[in-house]
């Protein structure tokens, strides 16, 4: 295993408002999650104006969620999450997957078959998804000459490389992700949209994927996109190596550079931040959001 890398991951978000309102419940997943290839060194959460009360929970996922409760008006609420955390990281890793897996076409297990339902279940079937899930068989190694299948890992590298080298990236700060046939069809979108499309597109073969909302870090002078706010990006169920992360946005295949926050079936599952606000609807001006990943900390 590589050696621990330590980041420090700082997370404002600012909402804006012309005149004081009040301010409903509000839910964070600004935390990372901990496991073993992740460690968290130190955390801090300060939110203006002070909650009423502010407590924690895991929630269906076993995420950790920050619940906040407001007493009064204002006209800013002000969320600044700070980080440390210890990153073991696996770039470009050989996963030993299980026999039966290791070629596609497979099938989990009846055990993991029914664990895996909702990873499996599609939001939005497109037949243009469909169809261009399958140009990757062919090129998937062993197999391909029959046009039934190859290599499970090649056919998914080769679609993580495709959206990074074909699709065009567009960061989008507001609510929502396209449908996976809409930005198949504009060949553009955000890290979002590219994580539920590749999602959608594995899942129409059969695979359970899973989204992932989190940070990346970005080495300086790096090509890597999606830096300066939240990430997105999804894992893939492969017996024997587990929830594998891939990020159709960077072509990252293992955790290199990503830190997970929050994983659920759908991205309105894991959103980092949401609430409600009580006032005049032209009251909202906006929100600003920045977050940076340093190595260090």
């Amino acid at each position: 295993m590589n050696e621990p890398q330590r980041f420090t991951v700082r997370h404002l978000s600012i909402y804006r408002y012309s005149e004081p309102v009040r301010f409903g419940e509000h839910r964070m997943m600004f935390r990372p999650r901990a496991s073993h290839d992740l460690r968290l060194v130190t955390t801090e959460l300060v939110i203006t104006p002070k909650p009423e009360r502010l407590h924690w929970l895991h929630d269906v996922f076993d995420n950790s969620v920050a619940v906040a409760t407001f007493k009064g008006k204002a006209r800013e609420l002000r969320f600044h999450s700070e980080v440390t955390i210890e990153h073991v990281e696996t770039p470009m890793p050989d996963y030993a997957l299980e026999p039966y897996a290791v070629n596609w076409p497979f099938a989990y297990t009846n055990e993991e078959a029914s664990d895996l339902v909702n990873a499996r279940s599609r939001q939005h079937p497109d037949p243009e998804v469909d169809e261009w899930a399958r140009r990757f068989i062919p090129v998937a190694g062993s197999g391909a000459a029959s046009g039934k299948g190859g290599g499970t890992m090649a056919l998914l590298r080769a679609m993580t490389l495709e959206i990074k080298s074909s699709f065009f990236y567009v960061r989008r700060t507001e609510k929502g992700v396209n449908r996976p046939g809409d930005t198949l069809r504009t060949r553009s979108g955000s890290c979002r949209d590219f994580a539920v499309l590749m999602m959608d597109a594995v899942r129409s073969l059969g695979l359970a994927a899973r989204f992932v909302s989190g940070y990346l870090f970005v080495p300086e002078h790096d090509a890597t996109q999606g830096g300066g706010a939240t990430h997105a990006w999804l894992q893939i169920y492969l017996p024997g190596a587990g929830w594998v992360d891939f990020d159709p946005t960077n072509s990252i295949v293992g955790n290199r550079h990503l830190i997970r926050a929050a994983v659920a079936w759908n991205y309105y599952q894991a959103l980092p931040l949401w609430g409600t606000w009580h006032g005049k609807p032209n009251s909202f001006l906006g929100l600003e959001v920045e977050v940076s990943v340093t190595a260090g900390g």
